[in-house]
């Protein structure tokens, strides 16, 4: 691992809430001033380490580097966030439900699933009606509070929900918003995102000295639907979110 072990939590927790921030809402002047000045995507607390990573922070620097500000650039952005969260016209939508659900429909049981793991930690969406609970936003935000809690059986359940959630459908989401999209930048953000959480679920096996499961181990322990409480709950408190 490639930050210290007693900071681990919180910087995570930090990196994982401004992903969080870059799937909730269009990017606007002010947002995309305050990312170039913190230096993202290079300002994340942990270092990623594939080529991917690398072409993935590229493409994001680049993107925002190039990027005019002009009314219309702002609109182009606006454009591309809607086509990706809001209308689905790329046919990349932001929740789980609709990858994993055989019929390819919203708030289905893999909604209902995530809503109970979060239930088991005192987690909860604002209105499930406005953002289903496992829309992209509240599946990083709770992975933020369960790392950043940083006790054995928080990083257990932070990795199990990787596996049996996150990790699932996220690199199909990722592969094709990064084909489709409009703008390099909201490119690089799935992308990027995809990748951190891969990198992070790597680096949770290390700490915790339990190998990663295959992906063929995974499917068949969804299928069987078997789902073990959590030792120890947490309340939500992930770290402080940025300040654009």
């Amino acid at each position: 691992m490639n930050i210290d072990p007693t900071s681990f939590g919180k910087i995570v927790a930090l990196d994982l809430m401004t992903l969080a921030q870059l799937h909730d809402r269009e990017l606007d002047r002010h947002a995309v001033r305050a990312l170039r000045d913190d230096g993202f995507p290079r300002n994340l607390g942990l270092r990623l380490t594939s080529q991917d990573a690398a072409t993935a922070t590229v493409m994001l620097a680049g993107g925002l580097a190039a990027l005019s500000l002009t009314q219309r650039a702002l609109d182009e952005l606006a454009a591309d966030f809607a086509a990706i969260y809001l209308n689905n016209s790329l046919g990349a939508h932001p929740c789980e439900s609709v990858w994993l659900d055989e019929d390819g429909l919203a708030m289905q049981e893999p909604m209902f699933q995530v809503r109970e793991r979060y239930a088991q930690f005192g987690f909860r969406v604002p209105d499930w009606r406005k953002r289903a609970d496992d829309h992209l936003v509240f599946q990083l935000q709770f992975v933020a509070a369960l790392v950043e809690d940083q006790r054995r059986s928080s990083l257990v359940a932070a990795a199990d929900f990787l596996d049996m959630h996150l990790l699932r459908w996220l690199p199909g989401f990722a592969g094709k918003v990064t084909a489709r999209a409009a703008t390099p930048l909201y490119a690089g953000v799935a992308m990027l995102t995809s990748i951190y959480v891969d990198e992070l679920r790597n680096i949770l096996a290390a700490l915790l000295d339990e190998p990663r499961p295959t992906a063929d181990e995974v499917e068949a322990r969804a299928r069987r639907q078997v789902s073990a409480p959590p030792e120890v709950p947490v309340a939500y408190l992930p770290g402080s979110a940025p300040t654009w």
